[in-house]
């Protein structure tokens, strides 16, 4: 797929929007409230979002202090996201939004004034400008998606599913390597119906046998593991599909854990 990259910009810059305006209408006991990532509230899941902002700020425009700073943090542990959210956990819900505003609004222009295919590090495999504003744009979308199902109300409309999916497709092979299993050779086909229009976005060969089929935000709220693939109404044929799509992972770190599929009495466990 092509990278319009001012679409893209102008898609994490939408998705801000929403974030920002929905959590400007809520209560200071909402920041507090647990939501379905296990441990974290929604405080937590904006300073995740701020924090790792910084970090791609400083991979843009410092590579080798952002190699240190990487290393430091990832010699905590696999849980080093959690000790993120702990260290801010004394900000109050002002210091945290004017954090979170004044660091999207920083890297927004700092990726608006780059090269989108110059190569960066990151915490996964280095990625381009344009793969890093796109892994942006997911980690807003899917911290956010907790942030909305904490309120029990919907994602506003996304103009950037288009690119996460592609993300999702794209880490194929990472989220293989990531569980220590070797990358299929088999194809997969992956067509997904957009929101609205109703329009076909696909990738893979078409006379692939192993394929994922259903609308597009399901697929997204999968390889983000905001939803157990049973919980969607994706279409899943053939073994390769099927073990995928039990370890999709968009973004870089541990392998995680997922949410588990719903019980039999409608409720739900949580996992981040």
């Amino acid at each position: 797929m092509a990278v319009d990259y001012p679409a893209l910009l102008g898609a994490l810059d939408s998705e801000t929007g929403h974030l920002l305006d929905f959590l400007a209408t809520t209560t200071a006991t909402f920041w507090r409230a647990p939501t379905p990532a296990a441990g974290w509230t929604v405080h937590d899941q904006l300073s995740h979002l701020a924090f790792f902002d910084d970090f791609a700020y400083l991979a843009l425009t410092d590579a080798d202090r952002f190699r240190v700073d990487a290393a430091e943090l990832t010699a905590l542990g696999t849980d080093f996201p959690d000790r993120v959210a702990e260290r801010h956990r004394h900000l109050t819900r002002r210091e945290l939004q004017a954090w979170f505003t004044e660091s999207r609004r920083r890297l927004l222009t700092a990726f608006a004034e780059d090269d989108p295919r110059r190569r960066l590090p990151w915490f996964g495999p280095d990625m381009s400008v344009a793969s890093a504003a796109t892994a942006r744009l997911m980690e807003t979308w899917a911290h956010g998606q907790d942030i909305y199902d904490t309120a029990g109300v919907a994602h506003p409309p996304a103009s950037g599913l288009r690119s996460i999916a592609h993300l999702g497709v794209s880490t194929f092979a990472f989220a293989h390597r990531l569980h220590g299993l070797s990358v299929p050779e088999q194809p997969v086909r992956v067509e997904l119906t957009a929101p609205g229009t109703g329009e076909l976005w696909t990738w893979g060969p078409a006379g692939a046998t192993d394929r994922v089929i259903g609308p597009a935000a399901d697929f997204v709220l999968a390889i983000t593991q905001r939803r157990h693939v049973a919980d969607t109404a994706l279409t899943v044929h053939g073994d390769v599909a099927t073990r995928w799509m039990t370890i999709a992972q968009a973004y870089a770190g541990a392998p995680g854990t997922g949410r588990p599929q719903r019980n039999t009495n409608g409720r739900e466990e949580f996992h981040r």
